[in-house]
């Protein structure tokens, strides 16, 4: 794990931030994270059941850059047919509590989230 450095600007603060959330940007990726929370570990057919409206190949690219970014585990299974499993890396899973904040924020407006403008 790295160490927090205090960002030295506000700038660099925002910077830092907004890379962060590039991780994850995506329709899928937090639904994704969603259903990894708390340990679980889940095949590639749970998540197409679990998620409807996604196409296998949307499903194996989100998951393949949450692979890459360092957020998912993904075992693959000498199997015939070949089993593929994910989880959440332990930086991963140290993500909950911060969407879990965000959550908790966003419940402090009282008001929907979703489609809500300041208008």
């Amino acid at each position: 794990m790295g160490k927090y450095e205090e960002p030295a600007t506000p700038e660099a603060a925002a910077d830092r931030v907004e890379d962060v959330l590039k991780l994850l940007e995506g329709r899928w990726k937090l639904m994704i994270l969603f259903q990894l929370f708390g340990g679980r570990v889940v095949r590639f057919s749970e998540f197409e059941r679990a998620i409807p409206g996604i196409s296998q190949k949307m499903l194996a690219q989100q998951l393949r850059q949450l692979e890459r970014d360092g957020l998912v585990h993904r075992v693959v299974y000498a199997e015939v047919p070949p089993r593929v499993e994910y989880r959440l890396t332990a930086w991963g899973q140290s993500l909950c509590p911060a969407l879990d904040g965000l959550l908790r924020w966003a419940a402090t407006r009282g008001a929907p989230a979703e489609g809500v403008s300041d208008s």
